[in-house]
């Protein structure tokens, strides 16, 4: 217990001593923690940020037949399987759909009795059905869209793409007649805004009425999934599918390596200038311990004239530091976190999440940078005392 008051009592003496170059010394911890913290935080945050922004450009695993057969006898899956996706997984997490594709006649249904009907045209059926909590991860956000007011009433509904809608000469409320052979459906067109890929030639129903005119029920051609989680994590769980039976299940490539080489070299840039930061910070600690370790030669000389032994000296010196460096990590490193935050803000329009577990290591880097900048502390080992009293030192 006296040696503990005594430790702080010399601890409050040292600090008071030097207090200009130990401000100094505080500040480069507290800007080197600050910047650190920032950094760490927006590299965390990049992670799930990207996640979530390849997660919004569509599917990025396709579940279809292991054998695609001919067009003229295509191959399909059980629509069992879309059930039996979520092994190992919460289904909830997966937005999912199905397809079932077709080619039907379609012509538009005269409004009117003394009104022609419209030519008939080939078009490319889409029959689809989708679960999980946010289709629009797979599906264009206006086909999810127009299927929810859809199912609100009462009328069969199709959705037409916006090629498909202008070939057809056809406007959203017109009713069109869908044939395959004798099967024929009639519903009412709810024309798609242009979404640019395939999807604009193409005419959507629902799965069941769809798989009903096709003739396959039971039957659909595709499964697209918006796996979440790391490019290993939607590996592994795409290994885990590959045990479905029939079922060619592969991921969407562009995506999930584009997702990995974006991150890894955000990633490497600022674990990069973390460390440049850290060691620049350390240098200037350095460079103002040695100043301080030229000022207490007339210290440490007293402290072994009067029994101090060498290692305890030093242990004191650097628990000096180590209290430095947790002062300047603890208010750095909060500074830092809400830097980035605003930098995300300014940056990428969206505030930077704090992650909790950036504070710690920052604050734990910072005191490893003090106690490495202490090195020239090692100096006032050599100090003898006798040279010192005599003014040799």
């Amino acid at each position: 217990m006296p040696d503990r008051k005594m430790f702080w009592r010399i601890m409050r003496r040292l600090l008071a001593a030097n207090r200009g170059r130990l401000f100094v010394i505080l500040l480069a911890l507290g800007a080197g923690a600050a910047i650190t913290s920032a950094l760490l935080n927006l590299q965390v945050d990049a992670k799930r940020r990207l996640t979530a922004e390849f997660r919004a450009f569509g599917a990025n695993v396709v579940i279809a037949p292991s054998d695609s057969g001919t067009p003229a006898s295509p191959r399909f899956l059980n629509d069992s399987l879309f059930v039996d996706l979520a092994d190992g997984m919460d289904s909830s997490s997966i937005p999912k759909a199905e397809f079932l594709y077709g080619i039907v006649d379609a012509a538009k249904v005269p409004v009117a009795k003394d009104q022609k009907a419209g030519a008939s045209t080939k078009v490319i059926l889409a029959g689809f059905g989708y679960s999980g909590s946010r289709p629009e991860q797979v599906l264009a956000p206006s086909l999810v869209a127009a299927a929810q007011k859809e199912a609100s009433g009462n009328t069969v509904a199709c959705e037409v793409g916006q090629r498909a809608a202008v070939t057809l000469q056809m406007r959203t409320g017109d009713m069109v007649a869908l044939r395959n052979d004798s099967r024929q459906v009639s519903c009412r067109v709810e024309v798609l805004p242009s979404i640019g890929g395939a999807e604009d030639n193409q005419i959507f129903l629902g799965l069941r009425a769809a798989q009903t005119l096709l003739e396959q029920s039971g039957r659909i051609s595709l499964i697209e999934l918006s796996v979440p989680g790391t490019p290993q994590q939607i590996q592994n769980y795409i290994i885990s599918l590959r045990r479905l039976p029939g079922a060619d299940v592969r991921p969407i490539r562009q995506f999930t390596e584009g997702e990995a080489k974006i991150y890894n070299r955000i990633s490497g840039i600022l674990s990069a200038t973390v460390a440049l930061v850290l060691v620049l910070t350390a240098l200037c600690v350095m460079a103002a311990m040695t100043n301080v370790a030229m000022e207490r030669r007339n210290d440490v000389g007293l402290m072994k004239a009067i029994g101090g032994a060498t290692r305890r000296v030093l242990r004191l010196f650097l628990a000096e530091a180590a209290l430095l460096g947790l002062t300047g990590g603890v208010l750095g490193a909060a500074i830092g976190i809400l830097l980035s935050m605003w930098l995300g803000k300014e940056v990428f329009g969206i505030a930077a999440h704090p992650r909790l577990i950036v504070y710690p290591v920052s604050v734990a880097l910072t005191i490893l940078v003090a106690i490495a900048g202490a090195y020239p502390l090692r100096r006032l080992a050599n100090i003898r005392p006798a040279a010192v009293f005599r003014g040799e030192a």
